[in-house]
């Protein structure tokens, strides 16, 4: 089984964060040591998109299960050059992570990446962010139901909160659907407490930052550590387990 297929399966809440190329190795095995669980990929911030180069970073992950994206700017991220070239790096890197994650309004290339990847071996995360509001929950189904129909093995839904209600829509969703591997958050001042709560309803993955955030509300890595090993004794014991094996070793 793929390394974050059966992380994913664990039950146990997961801790991603998101990495772009200027990350130097120490503090790569740094943070592996210290209980990181997933590694974002995130190519759109690479300052080169030659494919060599983009290999060379990907591979310093290799100990880490990975989740590569090339986010377009209408998602947060950097990508500018076209689809077709986004595809061609998609299918480059497949095979040196554990999983990509693409847009599901990206439908120029959704179905080949889908497909590249699947024949991979790998898991697709089939992915959606908001960053103006939270959709009605009915609208969030949708985008559910879409994502399954086109091959998500997980799907990310990150949404705008601008108020409690808009974490009580999100919440709800993420309850009725964590069955899919559902990962949620809600971004910006008021949904912090997403990122802290929301791998009790169901969401597998939290994401946090070292270094600088990559997304509105993201807390630091090191204090999301501490706050779930208090929150979750299956976490603490995991994390507890992990290290008396390192240093055992």
């Amino acid at each position: 089984m793929n390394r974050l297929d059966t992380l994913l399966c664990g039950g146990v809440p997961l801790i991603a964060v998101g990495f772009a190329d200027k990350t130097s190795a120490q503090v790569i095995q740094s943070a592996k040591q210290e209980g990181l669980d997933v590694a974002e990929l995130r190519v759109d911030l690479y300052e080169s998109y030659q494919h060599q180069y983009v290999l060379d970073v990907i591979r310093q992950f290799k100990h880490l299960p990975s989740i590569a994206t090339i986010r377009i700017g209408k998602e947060g991220g950097k990508w500018g050059l076209s689809e077709q070239q986004r595809l061609a790096l998609f299918k480059a890197i497949v095979a040196e992570v554990d999983s990509v994650d693409i847009e599901l309004q990206a439908e120029e290339i959704l179905s080949d990446v889908v497909k590249v990847t699947h024949e991979a071996g790998k898991l697709v995360f089939i992915s959606y962010h908001n960053f103006d509001e939270t959709p009605t929950l009915s609208a969030l189904n949708l985008v559910a139901k879409r994502a399954i129909e086109v091959g998500a093995d997980a799907i990310k839904i990150a949404t705008h909160a601008k108020s409690m209600a808009d974490i009580r829509t999100l919440a709800q969703f993420t309850i009725e659907k964590a069955s899919l591997n559902i990962v949620t958050m809600a971004m910006g001042a008021k949904g912090v407490v997403s990122r802290l709560f929301f791998p009790s309803l169901g969401s597998r993955l939290t994401f946090a930052y070292i270094g600088q955030p990559s997304a509105p509300g993201q807390l630091r890595f090191d204090e999301t550590f501490d706050i779930l090993r208090k929150l979750y004794p299956d976490f603490n014991q995991k994390k507890i387990s992990a290290l008396e094996l390192m240093e055992a070793a």
